[in-house]
């Protein structure tokens, strides 16, 4: 399966990320969470990862931080809705084989609806889920996208700074 943006990760990641697969913008800026109405950026400084609200050019200073970003599916699309139930099962499995691999301590998903089905898990539910995923934490967030009108920006920033204390606090381990 093409795979349009390269993952973001380094040594040492503590958060491994994962969208549920690249916009058009992103796929054609080469930059992860790339829509200027995609809430990603405050979500990562209202949560406590960075000091700043950053743009996606400088995505670039995540694996530095221990931050990673990767996507359940590489193929570029106008809408996550167009991904079969089939590629998302297909990008659960390439997800627990990155994770193997890198070693994060924490991954949260974003995407309530293409987890569940990623993962085969319909009665998931937002926050820690009760199953780890190659050995990492496993969380469950909504998509920050402008369009998901459920949950809104206070909101979401608690979960991001549970996350948080989760993936970078002595008392998260």
């Amino acid at each position: 399966m093409e795979q349009a943006l390269a993952d973001l990760v380094g040594p040492d990641l503590r958060l491994l990320f994962c969208g549920i697969n690249p916009g058009r913008l992103s796929g054609d800026l080469g930059l992860h969470f790339a829509r200027p109405g995609n809430r990603f950026w405050k979500l990562l400084c209202a949560g406590g990862f960075t000091q700043s609200v950053l743009v996606p050019a400088e995505q670039h200073t995540l694996p530095g931080l221990g931050i990673g970003i990767t996507n359940l599916v590489g193929r570029v699309t106008s809408a996550a809705s167009e991904l079969s139930a089939s590629e998302l099962r297909q990008g659960a499995v390439q997800l627990e084989a990155k994770v193997e691999r890198l070693r994060p301590r924490c991954v949260a998903v974003l995407g309530l609806q293409a987890y569940r089905t990623a993962f085969l898990r319909a009665g998931a539910v937002i926050g820690l889920q009760p199953e780890p995923l190659a050995g990492a934490k496993l969380w469950l967030l909504p998509n920050p996208s402008g369009l998901q009108a459920h949950y809104q920006l206070r909101e979401m920033s608690e979960m991001y700074k549970a996350l948080h204390e989760s993936a970078f606090s002595a008392s998260g381990l």
